[in-house]
């Protein structure tokens, strides 16, 4: 049986990858979830509850509800998130 479900309203705090603030993204998620890819030209690994992932140039580290870091694709954060002016 194919249910349906609608996502829970819940803010987040990101941080986005521009390619020059990389210690603002050590401040935001700490040096034990991010490092800069020496392999990969402008590419963060984060280390997530699932394992590695890469975040590309404008892509958004999120801190999500249980405080784990994971990256998201810029398109797919526009589209999923507003932001907060309260």
């Amino acid at each position: 049986m194919i249910k349906t479900f609608r996502k829970k309203p819940v803010e987040i705090q990101a941080v986005q990858w521009t390619g020059d603030n990389y210690d603002a993204i050590l401040n935001f998620a700490g040096e034990l979830n991010v490092e800069y890819s020496a392999q990969y030209w402008n590419k963060l690994i984060i280390h997530t509850l699932e394992g590695d992932h890469y975040a590309s140039l404008g892509d958004w580290i999120i801190r999500g509800v249980a405080g784990e870091f994971y990256p998201c694709n810029h398109y797919i954060f526009e589209r999923t998130y507003d932001e907060v002016t309260e």
